[in-house]
């Protein structure tokens, strides 16, 4: 087994094995609390420029399959585990983990305390890090994440985005027939892809919607020629303040056209509307998180995946539908006069709960009110 070193900007340092490729990768360092979905994560373009640590102790048990990806590659720039498992076995496992992330040219590490470096995480916030298994030098590795960018700095959405308008056809998994496949006509919904889940690709499919996937760049040029009967943002990394193109189309047709947005979505919609957003400490990862929705008083469990929230208080004209139970932060909000609305949340799951699922279907009955 050959030896591998996680070190943080802070100086602190561990000592594990190397799976996946080898080399040396940088990025911020998080942790995700679901127990199950370590495919759909580390395929989650919303997690590029971050190193991943997943709390659950055992990973890689059931394997690799090609339908349960979220993109077409691993996006994650590291993956941080405690325990590697020597086999996987899973029916509809083509490959194991390890094999995966070589292939994709993904560093991993296991062997770790992961308990005690969450902890630190939880306790200092997010920082920067590096996994390496050809510097073992903890002096060098340490200076190399201090020397590394701050996450905010970065334009993430450019490396995930896509650069080619394609429609999608594909829905929910079914058990004999694998994804299913609609050939909707209406409502067509323009998805903006900051890098799109394709889980939420799906769920709009499900419930009706005939998608269109529009890259953000130029997208009010193509907007204007799609002529969609409503606009979705998509989920992606980084800071939303860097993503201005995402802004100003808000600002272009937040009165003309529905539009909705999750997670990255979601904060460029507030920010569109003059708010502000912020940076957590540590961010909301995982499959668990308590949100309640303010209309009814249902308690939904959640699927989360952010770094930076939207301040409430800056916000003016809207209704606040969600909130986060853990630490009271927005989790969605409507606006009062304007088809606009938007969830921090991940509706869509995968992994994690569907409790959210109905969120899909409210967008689809505004589009179809809306259509010209």
């Amino acid at each position: 087994m050959k030896r591998a070193i996680l070190a943080l900007e802070d100086g602190t340092y561990f000592v594990g094995y190397s799976f996946g490729a080898e080399g040396e990768t940088i990025g911020e360092v998080v942790f995700n609390t679901s127990m199950t979905g370590y495919q759909e994560i580390i395929t989650d373009p919303s997690y590029k420029g971050q190193i991943v640590i997943l709390t659950y102790t055992q990973i890689g048990n059931y394997g690799i399959n090609p339908q349960d990806v979220e993109s077409e590659r691993v996006q994650v720039n590291g993956l941080v585990i405690k325990e590697l498992s020597g086999m996987y076995s899973n029916w509809r496992a083509v490959k194991g983990l390890d094999e995966y992330l070589k292939e994709n040219g993904a560093i991993g590490i296991w062997g770790i305390d992961t308990r005690a470096l969450v902890k630190k995480i939880r306790e200092r916030g997010a920082m920067k890090g590096v996994i390496s298994t050809v510097d073992l030098e903890p002096k060098s590795l340490v200076q190399k994440a201090r020397n590394y960018a701050d996450i905010s700095e970065l334009d993430l959405v450019k490396e995930v985005a896509t650069k080619e308008v394609y429609y999608w056809k594909e829905g929910d998994w079914d058990l004999f027939k694998g994804y299913l496949s609609f050939d909707r006509e209406k409502p067509t919904i323009a998805v903006v892809d900051f890098g799109v889940k394709r889980n939420i690709l799906r769920r709009l499919v499900q419930e009706g919607a005939r998608v269109v996937v529009i890259p953000p760049e130029n997208a009010q040029k193509t907007i204007e020629e799609l002529q969609p009967d409503a606009i979705f943002l998509s989920n992606g990394p980084g800071d939303p303040q860097r993503v201005v193109e995402g802004i100003r189309l808000v600002r272009a047709y937040m009165e003309e056209l529905p539009i909705m947005g999750i997670c990255l979505g979601h904060q460029i919609i507030g920010l569109a509307l003059g708010g502000k957003t912020y940076k957590l400490k540590f961010g909301h990862h995982g499959g668990n998180h308590p949100v309640k929705d303010l209309r009814t008083g249902r308690i939904h469990i959640t699927a989360q995946n952010h770094n930076f929230a939207v301040d409430p208080d800056t916000l003016k004209e809207v209704q606040i539908t969600h909130i986060n139970l853990l630490d009271q932060t927005l989790e969605g909000f409507k606006h009062e006069s304007l088809p606009i609305y938007c969830v921090q949340f991940h509706p869509e799951a995968s992994p994690g709960p569907h409790d959210g699922f109905g969120i899909f279907k409210e967008f689809i009955q505004l589009s179809c009110s809306h259509q010209k």
